[in-house]
């Protein structure tokens, strides 16, 4: 017969539930002869759940007989069915978040297991409890005589007299109720529920405390998905390449990593106006782990200031966000953003890592940022001078990675997620995660604090504590350690045994460095619990910094950073392990606190010594004595100090500190857009400062692309098309141009920081390809009629055709126009061409054809070349005139340039730059 029965689910789900009450649901089944104590043990745990205000419900055999069975009798038939619907009420009981106590004789075993598996069905635990006690005393123990009755005949069908008891065979929770006492047993059924987390509203607690930790958000991000697929997405939205682009900085990459992998969980995008402010003033946010209040509080909420109501506000729990974590645009991305729902964010090297959904612009208030964030203004601090540096506005939305970030700096395999990370937690079995933060290279005494800790931990009953060695690999100031430096002396002293690599995890943590004091050590601290860490080793002052004036004081003082961080809101359940300061002990050549009573065996070996040490090349002092006046004047490096091939590393570094073959931190190497037509020869990276793109000609001999391809086409007879040369490709930011004193001329990457780091355009992704006129020079002793000479470069051409073309790529343009830079006392002509490739060639013969077929593209020209320097921290470009010229004029000053050229080839010309004109 069809039942015409459907079920009704809940609108919450189970989870849900039990968060809002705070505890899971349950059945515990008491099982045992009459007279065992099933009742009694019952009422016991069920006054102990109360007490701690835990929802209970308590189905004794008896209660249930008056109403639910009260139609049943004792038969084998009918204690079947009795078993059946109290299991089926216990189910729906627990099922609604109650722990349910059944107390039931339920004799038979096979009754008892389909009660088990109907729970088992419906995903509830369910816990056999076996009152064990003998007949004998449990007939010794019968107030109401039933014992004596059924012996005597008057009771058919009596467990234990007349009808069989079958005793569980494996049974969750045994209690030996003729010996043990009561308190006993409810201690005992406590502890298992404690133990496999029945007492919590979160759901799938780690095994074992604590274990691999829960990460911030409980539910909602117990199991934060890998954002990341394994290939590019091919799930783009119709209009991909019409989105807008946004570029990103180093550092924006590396916030953009945090985000897409987990570490800033529950947080999945750039921060909302809404969000930002709560970070900013509360060091949290309010955040509803189980979606109670139908999306009120979640996260990518679009911020509205319109509506204050505190309705749900109760139902949020704190989650620890002390940094903010915010994407700064300038206005011309601002501009381009508009009306559009999703955005591409872009790397300087040209790689699209992400799309950002919704996006909500708002004011950048760096004021408020800096003295919220740092506590203090200090101008010259330098990430407050990144920030100063930064755009506008701030731009919020949730991201969607593209791809795996990975940076192909042959320290990837060093990177993994909080997901990896917890996984390979789980396969060393780890029962308790310690996490060590260092941004500097590790050294005896820094191997004494992990060793410690780990010491520590197994005082405490850890059976298996695994440490992870954590260095910081994003962002950092221009004189911090390069990661690439760390890195390899980290896996020095792992390889030579100052740590135990059995139990130790090597892995990048991708955050940039704020240098925030408190604020940032709470940060540090929420990410790496978000990775599964319990314990956090916390030194002196660990995001400090001194002031870049005046006195240059610290900033903030030394022991805050761990006070605050042991009460940090929403970091209730993370721990912290503390050491003041270490010590090298004489005596036994090791690092530890000093011993107050013979401090002359002591020496301290700050930073800046152990730099000096390594620059003067220093090597292990001979024997087992520290030569006589080591603190004056240090000789050699005290025996123990560093594994000799991660000292090794320390001198190289030290000794080379201004090469440029030393990697910062984190940065992006891609492989470049090369023309494959063309014949090249290439040697290091791109993105680097030793990358060189050599032009090579038929024969396969290197040539120079600024004297040896033609500034026309050979075949030209009117002169009127250009060979143009790109260097930047559309689309990519690394700064690459001819190198006009390098043999051959090869195309190079620009640099800074005296040439030790790459040079990218930082305003906003190039949206035209960027190269050069061969044959062509800017002759600084023609001055203009403002006294301005040229830049003593060959002429610069921007391409404003739809498609990127290839750096090296050799293209045919049309002249439109041409814009002229004024920097410094010099002319820089801009060239304003077409490729005769391109599909609207035919349309575009001059800067109004332009304007009209392409709208708006001139004015974000203008604006880009204006201020493409802001964000280095210069001034904005001016024009010596503010219209571009007729393409007849660009052509005459590309026929001036030429004739220029030609002379300083011939020698006509003298100059005081070494430029390579051989050919």
């Amino acid at each position: 017969m069809q039942r015409n029965v459907y079920y009704d689910s809940s609108l919450l789900s189970r989870p849900q539930r039990y968060a809002a009450l705070k505890q899971k649901g349950a059945t515990l089944w008491f099982t045992g002869l009459s007279g065992s104590g099933k009742s009694t043990v019952g009422r016991a745990l069920e006054k102990e759940l109360l007490r701690r205000r835990l929802h209970t419900y308590r189905l004794d055999g008896d209660n249930v007989r008056i109403g639910l069975n009260r139609d049943l009798g004792f038969s084998e038939t009918d204690r079947a069915e009795s078993v059946r619907r109290v299991g089926e009420m216990s189910a729906l009981f627990s099922e609604a978040g109650i722990i349910t106590l059944v107390a039931l004789v339920s004799p038979f075993r096979s009754r008892r297991d389909e009660v088990r598996e109907l729970h088992k069905k419906m995903k509830i635990p369910f816990y056999e409890v076996f009152v064990d006690v003998p007949v004998s005393v449990a007939a010794d123990r019968d107030v109401k005589g039933l014992y004596k009755r059924a012996i005597k005949g008057e009771i058919k069908d009596f467990t234990g007299i007349s009808s069989p008891y079958e005793e569980p065979l494996n049974p969750e929770i045994h209690l030996n109720a003729s010996s043990q006492l009561l308190e006993d047993e409810v201690k005992m059924i406590l502890d298992k529920l404690e133990t496999e987390g029945l007492l919590t509203g979160v759901e799938d607690p780690p095994s074992g405390y604590p274990g691999v930790a829960v990460a911030d958000g409980g539910n909602a991000v117990a199991t934060f998905p890998t954002l990341f697929p394994d290939q590019p997405s091919v799930s783009r939205p119709d209009n991909y390449d019409q989105l807008p682009r946004v570029l990103l900085r180093a550092e924006d990459v590396h916030w953009l990593q945090i985000i897409g992998e987990g570490w800033a969980a529950p947080l999945r995008g750039f921060m909302r106006e809404g969000v930002y402010l709560q970070s900013l003033h509360f060091s949290s946010v309010l955040y509803d782990t189980d979606n109670l209040t139908d999306g009120n509080l979640a996260l990518h909420k679009s911020t509205n200031f319109s509506e204050y109501s505190s309705e749900f506000v109760s139902k949020g729990q704190r989650v620890n966000m002390p940094v903010p974590i915010v994407l700064p645009i300038n206005d011309a991305a601002k501009g381009r953003i508009g009306e559009f729902k999703q955005v591409v964010l872009v790397s300087p090297s040209g790689e699209e890592l992400a799309l950002l959904n919704n996006p909500e612009v708002y004011d950048h208030r760096k004021e408020e940022r800096i003295t919220r964030t740092f506590g203090a203004m200090d101008n010259g601090h330098p990430y407050i001078a990144e920030i100063l540096k930064s755009g506008d506005y701030l731009l919020g939305g949730e991201i969607e990675l593209l791809s795996r970030i990975n940076y192909n700096d042959d320290l990837d395999q060093y990177r993994l997620t909080p997901t990896e990370l917890r996984n390979r937690f789980k396969e060393m079995g780890a029962d308790v995660v310690l996490a060590f933060q260092t941004r500097n290279p590790t050294h005896a005494g820094h191997a004494y604090l992990m060793n410690n800790a780990r010491e520590q931990l197994i005082a405490q009953g850890y059976k298996n504590p695994v440490l992870w060695l954590s260095p910081l690999g994003g962002w950092t100031k221009e004189d911090d350690v390069p990661l690439d430096v760390r890195v390899r002396q980290h896996e020095a002293i792992l390889r030579d045994g100052m740590l135990d690599k059995e139990s130790t995890v090597l892995a990048i943590w991708p955050s940039p460095m704020i240098y925030g004091g408190p604020r940032e050590v709470q940060w540090h601290a929420k990410s790496r619990k978000n990775a599964g860490a319990s314990f956090f080793v916390v030194g002196r002052d660990p995001a400090g910094i001194k002031r870049s004036d005046g006195d240059k004081d610290d900033i903030y003082a030394g022991d805050h950073g761990r006070f605050v961080l042991h009460m940090a809101p929403g970091m209730e359940d993370f721990n912290i392990l503390s050491f003041s300061k270490v010590f090298y002990d004489m005596q036994d050549h090791k690092m530890k606190p000093m011993d107050s009573s013979r401090k002359q065996d002591f020496l301290s070996i700050s930073g800046s010594r152990m730099r000096k040490m390594a620059r003067e090349g220093l090597q292990k002092c001979e024997g087992d004595k520290i030569p006589d006046g080591w603190e004056d004047k240090p000789t050699c490096v005290p025996q123990g100090f560093m594994v000799k091939s991660g000292w090794d590393i320390m001198i190289d570094y030290y000794q080379n500190i201004n090469s440029p073959r030393w990697i910062p931190f984190a940065t992006q190497f891609s492989k470049p857009v090369v023309d494959m037509s063309r014949s090249f020869s290439s040697e290091g990276t791109f993105g680097r400062t030793d990358y060189k793109l050599h032009f090579k000609n038929e024969k396969g001999e290197k040539i120079s692309p600024w004297h040896d391809i033609p500034l026309h086409p050979v075949d030209s007879t009117d002169n009127s098309s250009y060979n143009f040369i790109v260097e930047i490709p559309k689309g990519i930011a690394h700064k690459m141009e001819v190198n006009k004193e390098e043999k051959y001329n090869p195309i190079m990457q620009d640099t800074t920081h005296n040439g030790t780091r790459g040079r990218d355009y930082l305003y906003g992704v190039p949206f035209f390809n960027y190269g050069l006129l061969p044959q062509t020079w800017e002759d600084p002793s023609v001055k203009d009629q403002s006294g301005n000479g040229g830049d003593n470069d060959p002429l610069d051409v921007i391409e404003i055709g739809a498609k990127q073309l290839a750096m090296g790529s050799v293209n045919l343009v049309k002249i439109l126009g041409s814009l002229e830079l004024v920097d410094q006392g010099e002319v820089d002509h801009k060239i304003l061409a077409l490729s005769l490739a391109d599909a609207d060639v035919d349309k575009i013969n001059s800067v109004r054809d332009l304007q009209s077929v392409k709208p708006g593209v001139l004015d974000a020209l203008v604006d880009w070349l204006k201020k493409y320097k802001i964000p280095e921290g210069k001034s904005e470009n001016v024009f010596s005139q503010e219209n571009p010229t007729s393409a007849e004029a660009a052509m005459q000053i590309v026929a001036e340039t030429h004739e220029r050229w030609q002379k300083l080839k011939a020698g006509e010309i003298s100059v005081k730059d070494e430029f390579w004109l051989k050919s």
